[in-house]
């Protein structure tokens, strides 16, 4: 068996961290290729007919290189973050990110208004040249939204302020969360090491992880509430003077989605919820309580012999990857063997887990805590998907490759499903095979009631928050009326403070990163079903799909790829069922095993 590193390699990227002078030279560049851009911009006359598509054409080509080597800096700046929170010199990185990030900003604003300034006839007419038709979709869409916003000058203003308001409350959140510890089990912990502990077997150590995280938010919720508030603030500041009234318009365009598409989910996912509430019931008498806590609802249920090291998770996803797709399985050995991967326990590390590519390099990286249960193997998987998507569209034009987060799950979560069945199929014993069974009734649990709750929470405070300040109490409790209603009141005790706990909403990316996370489940599992129908061949249209999440709605997708409407309840039943189908299969295993 081969042995991977669970430390990524960063040097092949910029030698020298934080610190790296190819880094330097690197940022260096990119400044110069933004001055260049600016000139181009600057320079820039509205053809007066279809013949005089040289200078769009280079203003574009100007455009993709500057949109990638930013992203390559972009991605660097995280994993450096990620790493090591402690690390000075990266954050020092993030900032000049952020001054980059709305120079690039400020430049696009300047680009989109001459795309406005060309003639109706005249666009149409370009975007068939060859030179751009193949950016045809990516740039009428940035027509449409300049077209949306205010003036030039009044959008480079709000990027400008961006920096040191709306983006700069984002990095305060991180350095605060950077700084907290708990105590758990005798050690000091950061709030990530503390957060793996809530999946522990043993209820005493996730009751113990569990409170002395709620009082860790709860005593620092004053000074999160502020950073929530004014960033939000921010946010539905720029939405008025644009005359935006819907919270969710931005995240909708983000996600390439319509609000009928949106609405039809959460309606067939509400409807269908009501058959999880017996599983509730039947996960607190497995662990013997009489009814769930919040920190019971990640909890394993009986016994797996399937814990498996670092170098068994990643030959094991391997094999699994192989059966649906040889080139994924191809894609991910690579990944591990040229250390691509960032996965080990250690202190000082950044909570949670992304995937971040680098289009420059055409690499990506992953990062993770590793810890060697099913949901870690399952979550190393997740994240090869993320990789893998970004894999097969390297060779596209960059501004083709920005696919949005709603189909950026739909990959991750393709790839996490091959490998959560084939640990079913492959469980030595009934008792193994209940306990696997339940983790994937846990991911349905996740996607429909704790994103629900976040859906929620999100949708109400932004209402209250456009009439003024919400209080950290008032915060607690919309954040409990949320978890209630997605959780059907089923749980003994929720948590108030997960608005501060949970990094999404303090994010400046885009708002509502939530929903997209249940899109990606459901419009996975349907393209699973297909690869299951379909057999090998199936590789070659699932490639083709990826290639075209970049340059299409999700609805143009799924009715090319897939020939469904999203915007129907009938794709949205399918799915669910298959899920619900894992469910029934879980409470047969359960009742045997109790009775037994």
């Amino acid at each position: 068996m081969s042995t991977y590193a669970m430390t990524w390699n960063l040097d092949s990227l910029f030698q020298g961290g934080s610190h790296s002078s190819e880094l330097k030279n690197y940022v260096q560049q990119l400044e110069v290729h933004l001055d260049e851009l600016e000139s181009l911009i600057s320079s820039f006359m509205p053809p007066s007919s279809t013949d005089e598509t040289e200078p769009l054409h280079h203003m574009i080509e100007a455009l993709q290189v500057a949109v990638k080597e930013l992203e390559e800096f972009s991605a660097f700046t995280s994993c450096l973050q990620a790493q090591d929170v402690n690390d000075t010199g990266a954050g020092q990185w993030l900032a000049k990110r952020s001054e980059l990030g709305a120079r690039l900003n400020n430049v696009l604003v300047r680009l989109d208004e001459t795309f406005i300034t060309i003639d109706d006839e005249i666009w149409t007419s370009l975007l068939q040249q060859p030179s751009l038709k193949e950016l045809s979709f990516v740039l009428e869409e940035r027509r449409q939204k300049a077209a949306d916003k205010l003036d030039a000058s009044r959008e480079s203003l709000i990027n400008d302020l961006s920096v040191d308001g709306y983006d700069a409350w984002e990095l305060m959140y991180d350095r605060l969360v950077a700084k907290l510890s708990v105590e758990v089990e005798g050690r000091s912990l950061s709030v990530g090491q503390a957060s793996n502990k809530l999946d522990s077997p043993d209820r005493s150590v996730r009751k113990e992880a569990f409170d002395q995280l709620q009082k860790a938010w709860q005593n620092e919720a004053d000074v999160f509430s502020e950073t929530l508030n004014h960033l939000s603030g921010f946010r539905l500041q720029t939405y008025k003077h644009r005359g935006w009234e819907n919270v969710l318009k931005e995240p909708l365009d983000y996600n390439r989605m319509s609000a009928a598409t949106l609405e039809t989910m959460w309606n067939v996912i509400t409807d269908y919820k009501q058959a999880y509430i017996p599983y509730m019931r039947r996960k607190a008498e497995l662990l013997g309580v009489d009814q769930l806590r919040f920190y019971d609802v990640e909890a394993p249920v009986g016994k797996t012999d399937s814990t498996k090291s670092f170098q068994e998770g990643a030959s094991f996803i391997i094999e699994q990857f192989r059966k649906f797709s040889p080139k994924m399985a191809d894609f991910a050995e690579m990944a591990f063997e040229k250390g691509w991967i960032e996965a080990e326990d250690r202190p000082g590390k950044q909570p949670g887990g992304f995937c971040t590519s680098f289009p420059d390099s055409e690499e990506t990286r992953i990062f993770m805590t590793y810890s060697g249960s099913p949901a870690s193997v399952a979550t190393l998987a997740h994240e090869l998907g993320h990789a893998y998507h970004q894999h097969v569209m390297n060779d596209l034009p960059v501004l083709n490759q920005g696919y949005a987060m709603n189909v950026a799950e739909t990959a991750s979560t393709f790839a996490e499903m091959i490998v959560a069945d084939a640990a079913v199929k492959e469980a030595s014993t009934k008792e193994e095979k209940m306990t696997l069974l339940e983790e994937k009734v846990q991911s349905s649990v996740a996607f429909f009631m704790n994103i629900h709750a976040r859906f929620l929470f999100e949708t109400r405070f932004y209402e209250e928050r456009r009439k003024g300040i919400v209080s950290q109490d008032r915060l607690n409790e919309l954040m409990l009326e949320a978890q209630k209603e997605a959780y059907m009141e089923t749980l003994e005790e929720y948590d108030p403070t997960f608005w501060a706990s949970k990094l999404h909403f303090h994010i400046t990316d885009v708002p509502f990163y939530n929903f997209p996370y249940t899109f990606g489940y459901l419009f996975s599992a349907g393209i699973y079903a297909k690869a299951l129908e379909t057999g090998p061949e199936f590789e070659e249209r699932y490639t083709a799909l990826l290639r075209d999440t970049g340059k299409m709605t999700v609805e143009e997708l799924a009715w090319k790829h897939l020939g469904v409407n999203l915007e129907e309840r009938e794709f949205w039943e399918h799915a669910v069922e298959l899920c619900t189908a894992d469910l029934d299969a879980f409470m047969k295993y359960s009742e045997a095993s109790m009775e037994g």
